[in-house]
């Protein structure tokens, strides 16, 4: 994905590494709004990704405003994101035109592909881990954070779990939603697809009992040594499968959608229900899936939410997050 996390602490964890990892500014900005509200929230989303000197103050105005040495601004969502751009120019949050110049790309298909980059970053991750501490071979992590061997090994299995409940969650949403849809304009059209789903499961699975035997063995055993390469093994091949797999729901599936032409309420009304199949990933494993996205990238994702769900809704899934 052509991720840059070339200027993170050497010392840095593996599974710790993430695409918003880049040196920030330490410019002071200060940022004012009301805290329940998903405008200020979003804001105060998208300066994290900007400033490591960041102020915030309440107040009861559900307008934000951000000041920015002398200078302030409250407007749009749009005007607030080319201001703080032109003052904080990494990483660029704002989008202007759509890569490739797609602007009328179907929501959910703008959706899907997103998840898709998250889960590839994701796995990338797991490989790099796993490729780590099969070269450490039972020694302990630099990070002290990390903790003794097993306690790595069982930081490991909780984060595929949670990439396994995102994966399966995305899966069942096109199952359920995308493809029935497109099914309805000509039968037939995700066959390939839907079996594809069903032989990932069974290897997705496999590879979390895999992990679940690991950390019951002894870290200085060659048993365990020789557990972690085959465990490596099988998730580079998961990566490679994946990578191939979403290429080809890019390339065939997903403009499917387009041709449907649904108008704008109807495409909001299919994001909803996407949205709602994947509820974990969008409550409980949000702050980890969205990390595996580009700044600008995350907020894209974030637009995506903002525009088929209630305020109730959006802003306690952006507190989690700014938290």
């Amino acid at each position: 994905m052509g991720n840059c996390n070339c200027f993170t602490n050497s010392k840095q964890a593996m599974a710790e590494i993430a695409p918003y990892d880049l040196i920030k500014s330490t410019t002071a900005v200060h940022l004012y709004g009301d805290p329940a509200t998903s405008s200020t929230l979003y804001i105060h989303f998208a300066l994290l990704y900007k400033t490591r000197a960041l102020q915030f103050t309440p107040t009861n105005d559900p307008q934000p405003v951000v000041q920015i040495g002398s200078e302030t601004i409250s407007g749009t969502r749009e005007m607030m994101f080319r201001f703080i751009d032109v003052k904080l120019p990494r990483p660029p949050l704002a989008v202007l035109v759509e890569e490739g110049g797609r602007e009328t790309a179907a929501l959910v298909v703008k959706m899907a592909v997103l998840q898709h980059r998250a889960v590839v970053w994701h796995l990338e991750r797991m490989v790099r881990w796993s490729e780590d501490l099969v070269t450490r071979g039972g020694r302990r992590n630099v990070d002290p954070a990390m903790g003794s061997e097993r306690m790595e090994v069982k930081k490991f299995q909780k984060s595929y779990s949670q990439l396994l409940e995102v994966m399966v969650e995305h899966a069942q949403m096109e199952e359920r939603v995308v493809f029935p849809l497109l099914e309805t304009a000509e039968r037939g059209l995700c066959k390939a697809a839907n079996e594809e789903h069903g032989r990932d499961l069974p290897i997705m699975n496999g590879i979390k009992e895999d992990i679940k035997s690991i950390v019951v063995l002894d870290t200085g055993s060659h048993d365990y040594r020789e557990a972690l390469r085959n465990l490596s093994s099988r998730l580079r091949s998961l990566l490679e499968h994946s990578k191939e797999h979403f290429q080809e729901e890019e390339r065939d599936v997903l403009p499917l959608m387009e041709a449907m032409e649904l108008s704008k309420e109807q495409q909001l009304r299919v994001l909803e229900q996407c949205f709602d199949v994947m509820q974990g990933t969008h409550s409980h494993l949000f702050s980890s899936f969205i990390h595996g996205l580009l700044p600008r990238e995350a907020m894209q994702y974030l637009d995506l939410i903002i525009s088929c769900k209630e305020e109730k809704l959006v802003a306690p899934m952006l507190l989690r997050i700014i938290q």
